[in-house]
């Protein structure tokens, strides 16, 4: 029989464990949209990024993090931890117009998350499909979801192609505002009105600072020193967005959750220079496999698990994170098809590495395919133009800016890394994208992108 003292003590361990809040921690993915290496102030950027550079004091900088040359291939990658290519968004990204979207046969990790009883929500750009409801962020794990569908909408009337892409929840939303502000709005919002009793998982793809150049007057003006315009509006963008990242920490501090809250930055691809960007001193841009269109400024924190102000050379990538974060989070992938990504969360915690599986990225821009692989301390680089191919190869441990070519000294490798990127190339199905950079004859755009594909 219970003594008083021992019963009571019994019937108050409900209450504790309510009040301690979900055992698992929560985590936040923040994505930066066409942001280059050269673009953060901790990599000694002239732009002022004081919250991004906080959070790599905070937490630990992952110095060899590759995202896809382009946006939809990553944001696949990410959500389902596989490999673009396998279900056709590798080379380009889903235009307005394509009736293509991630196969609803790829599990996504907000699934996964949300089985594990997170609440799970996203703020910001899907750039996934939007042609049917069934491809929205509803029906692919997340309980809210809010933002735009396609890329380079106008960010001040959220207008692509003369429609209004914005929507809450999968229908179309008139909503004035910046939309940079706005994302970060929506994602303090939710981590204030967030269902305690559940972690959260919360997904903020920005889409700053991508095309088309718009910022506000008063931070334009901020960067008045410097002369090329371009970049200017550019520095403003990303100005905007870390002021937003900092509205996001604090509310992650203001609701006293940061030290069981993961928070994840990255960028969706190196940035694209000819808008504004700057990969410096890095080779290329966005739009190919060259080290700036792909290795991009990542943060990972999560206090005490982590060291805090360090930096890690541990090669990582787009489809790694999904079961990275799940391990460290202790949610199961609930994954039919099986994972390219690895998870990396004991190195990260650790801080040591380990060899990555060889990792491939390919895009078709400006007529030219551009593919790579990176296998060891090799890494080679096709460029596909006009029927020729012109193969690169870089010992890239020791030449991270791509600058001296080893094709004619090192033929072997270069033929053993040429014969598993046409392995690699063969998963490509018959029915993926490829190019879409024109509309089709005699399409039109919905007037209200949402509310079209939910009919």
């Amino acid at each position: 029989m219970l003594s008083a003292l021992s019963r009571r003590s019994f019937l108050s361990l409900p209450m504790a464990a309510a009040a301690a809040g979900p055992a698992r921690p929560n985590v936040i993915i923040l994505l930066a949209d066409d942001l280059g290496w050269a673009d953060v102030g901790y990599h000694g950027s002239e732009i002022s990024t004081p919250n991004l550079d906080r959070l790599a004091g905070e937490g630990v900088r992952l110095e060899q993090f590759y995202s896809c040359p382009v946006c939809s291939p990553t944001r696949s990658a990410l959500m389902t931890g596989r490999s673009a290519i396998r279900f056709g968004v590798q080379y380009t990204v889903i235009r307005p117009w394509a009736r293509y979207a991630v196969p609803a046969s790829e599990h996504f990790m907000s699934e996964s998350f949300r089985a594990a009883g997170y609440e799970t929500a996203i703020a910001g750009k899907w750039h996934l499909g939007h042609h049917e409801a069934k491809f929205f962020p509803g029906a692919r794990g997340f309980d809210h979801s809010y933002g735009h569908f396609n890329g380079a909408i106008d960010y001040y009337t959220h207008v692509r192609e003369g429609g209004i892409d914005w929507h809450r929840n999968g229908r179309t939303l008139e909503e004035p505002g910046y939309s940079t502000e706005l994302i970060g709005s929506e994602a303090v919002r939710r981590i204030r009105e967030r269902d305690k009793s559940r972690p959260l998982f919360l997904y903020v793809p920005f889409n700053a600072p991508h095309t088309p150049l718009q910022a506000p007057q008063a931070l334009i003006a901020r960067y008045a020193k410097i002369e090329d315009g371009k970049r200017r509006t550019f520095a403003a963008m990303v100005d905007a967005m870390d002021a937003q990242v900092g509205r996001i920490l604090g509310a992650v501090d203001d609701a006293g959750i940061r030290d069981s809250t993961i928070v994840l930055f990255f960028s969706d691809n190196g940035g694209p220079t000819d808008a504004g960007a700057r990969n410096t001193p890095l080779r290329g841009k966005k739009g190919t496999t060259y080290e700036g269109g792909t290795r991009v400024p990542a943060i990972l924190r999560w206090p005490g698990k982590v060291r805090a102000g360090s930096r890690t050379m541990q090669v990582l990538a787009a489809h790694d994170v999904f079961p990275t974060l799940a391990a460290a989070a202790g949610v199961k992938p609930l994954n039919k098809l099986p994972l390219d990504g690895k998870n990396y969360w004991p190195q990260l915690q650790a801080g040591n590495e380990s060899p990555h599986d060889d990792l491939f990225l390919a895009v078709h821009a400006g007529g030219t395919t551009y593919y790579s692989v990176r296998s060891g301390p090799w890494k080679l680089v096709r460029e596909s133009s006009g029927g020729s191919d012109r193969n690169l190869l870089f010992q890239i441990g020791n030449d991270p800016n791509e600058a001296k070519d080893l094709a004619a000294q090192k033929a072997s490798i270069v033929k053993d890394l040429s014969a598993k990127l046409e392995t690699w190339r063969a998963l490509q199905p018959s029915h993926g994208l490829f190019s879409m950079d024109t509309p089709p004859a005699g399409w039109t755009a919905p007037k209200r992108w949402a509310d079209e594909a939910a009919r």
